[in-house]
């Protein structure tokens, strides 16, 4: 399993709840159209967090690197509403960062393989 973390911070004017209620649409149907394994939206708890740590925290499940590039093929070819849906979504965003992780240890073990 690959998830896909990011995270995020908004623009001072956005509102929250907006925001979750679009990201919910916009990840739905990437869920439902089997683009993506799952997906789950946190906010920061408390404001506790160190520097650097947005106030949301969006993870995207994905089976492989493969359904990730799935996924972005599938997205390059939305039509109108998909668009107006994402663009709904990331016009509240101020400021992210992502990272890609895996399970570890993995049945692959990529690092052991790296060093042969």
């Amino acid at each position: 399993m690959t998830t896909y973390h990011c995270m995020i911070d908004l623009k001072p004017n956005a509102n929250a709840l907006a925001f979750a209620h679009a990201v919910n649409h916009w990840f739905t149907g990437l869920k439902d159209a089997g683009k993506i394994s799952g997906w789950h939206l946190q906010r920061r708890k408390l404001h506790l967090a160190g520097p650097g740590f947005g106030d949301f925290l969006l993870s995207i499940d994905l089976l492989d690197l493969a359904q990730l590039d799935l996924a972005f093929v599938h997205l390059g070819g939305q039509d109108d509403s998909a668009a107006r849906a994402y663009d709904q979504m990331h016009g509240m965003i101020d400021r992210f960062e992502v990272g890609l992780y895996r399970s570890f240890p993995d049945p692959v073990q990529a690092e052991c393989l790296a060093l042969i």
